[in-house]
């Protein structure tokens, strides 16, 4: 187990019955109204040149008027695409201060995310790890190895459910995909000059954040191209103790006519990112999260060499040999749940577990589980060249090579440290014939690709102690962790490898003159692999945590120091959608697909012990069924969907980005230009979440603290808060099995005003029920309503804006790696907080 990796209710149904009827009548109410601002969009239109992109004004680029090709391959707006979807384009990014993925919720349905240790890698999508696309590629997984940025974007579309045939193999939950800003405009030619602007952005804590970008015409000689350039660099410090970001992001992208018919695209993007994980609070009670009440006391010595830092022997060497984790497996009555777990049988046989000068204190959010000395860092890099041949309007050839690699070293002083350094390698041919008859638009697709990926990954995750630093204190000798990546020795788990995806798909869109639109796709998938367990850069005692199996282990294996798996096995996946243009402007739609994919971990890896058990490649479907519409000149939009997604095999996956999860849900998504002035939009999300493995397992591995020997046993928990107590959760009612942290239904809207003067507001707003935290259901996060709110004032060059963050100044949590800890630590979240920033247009 890669311990970072490893009966219907009829009043929930009559409830989710009112919500549909509720979105269904708000579509067709909607369909037939009809203001005044409809005639001026009209009119717009009618004024506009031709060729030249109709922007609704005040729109913020929000509404689906634009083609999303990065969802089916084909050139569809979103009430076309027969898909749960959204866009968030760069003037929403701007306008309402999005700084990072969190922010989405207000902006998408179904975009809720746990806390990572605190870092805003990958989204959960349908509450579940969802992947990362650019360009339509996808990239290397990113749970939280650094934080996606957003800043570069032109365009982010968030896709919920697998991706099609034409994007390769991809999780269930969906994928984020961004778009770079173009060195095209609108019509595909190249700017008449250059326009160029410079941004600072100054915020809480001493956040500062210079961004810079020009675009513009070139030539060689006589030969033009076209160019964007994008830079940022950040310097800022943080509301948390320790918690900092230095980052520079570079990003380029060219763009040039070869020929009449044959264009060249080509660029990348660079970052640079040193910042720390951050685990949120630890000792963790309902009292803390309700009151603030924290349990403070020192954990006892352990550091035998007097060298400030807890070696694994030394761990290993606590309680008389017993070491500071499985104590609840041998002692108490011989299980962590058993009738014997009473105080005075931990502190006879548990000692070093226990705290002294134990007391209590109001703790503050800032002090989180975060040292002075930690460290992650990550160098990131991007490139792709796209060779496009043809005419999209009849017969287009493109060649797409793509590259992605980081190497990624993440140190945390309570014990957990980690390296990564993997790249992948991908290049794609899409052939598209477009015919065109009597009968409708007929799109064909066939895509060929290759795809190959070199991954080294190594943690150390077996000796992690959150409890033991106090955090009103600091680390100190008593708390801080000899981690495997200061000796290179002693991982949990040391992988190396690689593996390749050779691949054809292919794709059709039938879209009848009738109404009636088919899409139709396969994909076959022959994968292979080759994977390493460096079983000398190992920890012998740990073997059983990542290498179960014997055969990996041998004698022969031992004396070499490293053992090999090896697979190979062709998949399939496939799509099928269908929609209909009924009057009204409504647009019916479902889809049904299933999903092959490689199950990898953090570090893009592929664990030996799955390969050799023929168990690393894993099926999902999806069935989705929705209804969409766009109304009064394409001012004002909405859709309704109702889906489930489920993993097909629940045997294994990986707990940081591939778990075995079913989802079902409804999401439902508004959003309105109401004149040149005023943009509105709504979200409302219903999900549920389930754990399959311990759905149908009847219970889980997890790590035990506190809150949940309080409830049921009333046992002091400082009395084992010095070590890392664990064992089995049974499953007592279904809703156990349900994922932590994600709420049931959320709400969101959001609002903005332009005057004709240069000034405008704006407004968003996300309402979150309350959650419990842990499988357990013994930790329960409160409910919150998070606002922000902005102003921006804008002339033809210059650009003020000011946004409030959490401007009610709400105390709320999020959930924090829910497979293994939920009840160990939360994330405090940011308080009020400020950004401000100014722009120059030139």
């Amino acid at each position: 187990m890669n311990m970072r990796s490893t009966q219907s209710d009829p009043a929930r149904f009559g409830r989710r019955r009112k919500t549909l009827l509720a979105a269904a009548t708000l579509l067709a109410c909607t369909a037939m109204t009809a203001p005044a601002f409809a005639e001026e969009a009209e009119a717009e239109a009618a004024d506009a040149p031709a060729g030249e992109e109709i922007v609704v004004k005040g729109a913020l680029n929000a509404l689906p008027v634009k083609d999303v090709g990065t969802i089916f391959g084909f050139d569809k707006n979103l009430v076309e695409t027969p898909r749960s979807a959204s866009t968030v384009s760069k003037e929403q990014i701007e306008r309402f201060g999005i700084t990072d993925i969190h922010d989405l919720i207000a902006q998408a349905p179904g975009t809720f995310t746990n806390s990572f240790f605190g870092v805003s890698g990958s989204l959960d999508i349908r509450g579940t790890p969802g992947e990362t696309y650019f360009r339509g590629m996808r990239r290397l997984d990113n749970p939280g190895n650094y934080p996606t940025p957003i800043g570069a974007a032109d365009r982010i579309d968030i896709v919920r459910g697998p991706a099609s045939p034409i994007m390769g193999p991809a999780k269930t939950g969906g994928y984020i995909n961004f778009v770079p800003k173009t060195a095209r405009v609108a019509g595909g030619s190249f700017m008449s000059e250059p326009k160029a602007e410079i941004e600072y952005t100054r915020s809480a804590w001493n956040g500062s954040k210079m961004a810079a970008s020009v675009v513009g015409p070139g030539k060689l000689g006589d030969h033009e191209f076209g160019y964007s350039l994008y830079g940022e660099l950040t310097n800022s410090d943080s509301y948390y103790r320790y918690v900092f970001t230095h980052q520079t992001l570079l990003q380029a992208a060219f763009d040039t006519d070869i020929t009449d018919k044959l264009r060249l695209e080509f660029g990348g993007m660079y970052q640079n990112y040193r910042g720390v994980q951050n685990g949120g609070w630890n000792r963790v009670t309902q009292d803390l999260i309700d009151k603030g009440i924290y349990t403070t006391g020192q954990a006892k010595p352990l550091d035998t060499n007097a060298d400030g830092k807890i070696s694994q022997a030394e761990a290993r060497a606590a309680n008389g040999g017993a070491g500071l984790g499985l104590f609840g497996s041998f002692v108490c009555g011989g299980g962590i749940l058993a009738s014997g777990l009473t105080n005075s049988c931990l502190a006879a046989n548990v000692p070093d577990l226990g705290l002294t000068n134990v007391g209590t204190a109001i703790l503050s959010p800032r002090n989180t589980l975060t040292g002075q000395d930690d460290k992650l860092d990550s160098n990131v890099k991007t490139a792709y060249a796209d060779l496009i041949w043809g005419d999209p309007e009849s017969l287009e050839i493109k060649n797409q090579f793509f590259y992605d690699g980081y190497y990624n070293i993440n140190e945390n002083a309570y014990g957990f440290s980690q390296f990564a350094d993997s790249y992948v390698i991908e290049d794609k041919i899409v052939a598209t014939k477009k015919v065109k008859s009597a009968l409708g638009t007929f799109s064909f697709q066939l895509a060929p690709s290759i795809r190959y990926t070199n991954f080294k990954h190594a943690d150390d995750f077996g000796y992690e102690y959150f409890g033991r630093v106090d955090l009103t204190q600091g680390y100190t000798p008593l708390s801080t962790r000899l981690l495997s990546t200061q000796t290179d020795s002693g991982y949990s788990s040391y992988f190396t490898g690689h593996y390749s995806d050779a691949s054809v798909s292919a794709l059709t869109d039938l879209n009848f003159d009738f109404g009636l639109d088919l899409t139709l796709g396969g994909r076959y998938d022959y994968l292979s692999v080759t994977s390493n367990a460096i079983l000398s850069k190992m920890d012998s005692t740990q073997f059983w945590l990542n290498i179960p199996t014997a055969a990996l282990t041998t004698s022969a294996d031992l004396a070499r120091g490293y053992s090999t798996a090896k697979g190979s096995k062709g998949v399939w996946s496939w799509t099928a959608s269908a929609n209909y243009k009924l009057p009204f402007g409504l647009v019916p739609y479902g889809t049904i697909a299933k999903q092959a994919v490689i199950i990898a971990g953090q570090g893009a890896e592929v664990d030996p012990n799955n390969v050799y058990n023929d168990t690393w490649v894993t099926d999902s479907k999806l069935y989705e069924g929705g209804i969409k519409g766009s109304w009064l000149d394409n001012t004002l939009y909405a859709a309704l969907s109702v889906y489930k997604q489920t993993r097909t095999d629940y045997t294994v996956g990986s707990l940081t980005v591939n778990q075995a999860i079913k989802t079902t849900g409804v999401e439902a998504e508004v959003r309105w230009s109401v004149d040149k002035h005023l943009l509105l939009t709504g979200a409302y999300t219903h999900t549920k979440v389930v754990n399959l493995p311990f759905l149908n397992g009847g219970g889980t591995f997890f790590y035990y603290y506190g809150a949940e020997l309080v409830k049921s046993f009333g046992v002091n928990p400082a009395l084992l808060y010095g070590g890392a107590p664990n064992g089995y959760v049974t499953l007592k009612d279904a809703s156990m099995a349900e994922r932590p942290g994600i709420p049931k239904n959320l709400y969101s809207a959001t609002a903005t005003y332009s005057f004709d003067n240069g000034l405008a507001l704006s407004a968003s707003a996300s309402h979150v029920e309350s959650v419990w935290a842990d499988y357990a259901h013994t930790l329960k996060l409160p409910a919150y309503t998070l606002v922000d709110l902005g102003v921006t004032y804008e002339t033809d060059h210059w650009m003020f804006r000011f946004n409030l963050k959490n401007a009610l100044n709400q105390r709320y949590f999020r959930a924090n790696f829910v497979e293994l800890y939920g009840s160990q630590n939360v994330l405090p979240e940011l308080p009020r907080s400020w950004q401000a920033s100014i722009k120059y247009k030139f």
